[in-house]
């Protein structure tokens, strides 16, 4: 069984190749600061998708 949902592999997607650009911003509001590591930029797009409803596991405590 997969483990992640298309939706929320075409928001991971999404987030690295915004972090690429450099438009990836992390925080609340985007008021962090750019994302410069590609695992951040990853962990953001999953926690998009989450937001949305797609199928991604639980983040583990």
């Amino acid at each position: 069984m997969a483990k992640y949902g298309k939706a929320a592999a075409e928001s991971v997607k999404r987030a690295v190749h915004r972090e690429k650009r450099g438009t990836l911003k992390s925080g609340k509001g985007g008021k962090g600061g750019t994302v410069k590591s590609r695992k951040q930029a990853i962990a953001i797009g999953l926690s998009e998708a989450r937001k949305k409803g797609a199928k991604v596991p639980r983040k583990k405590s």
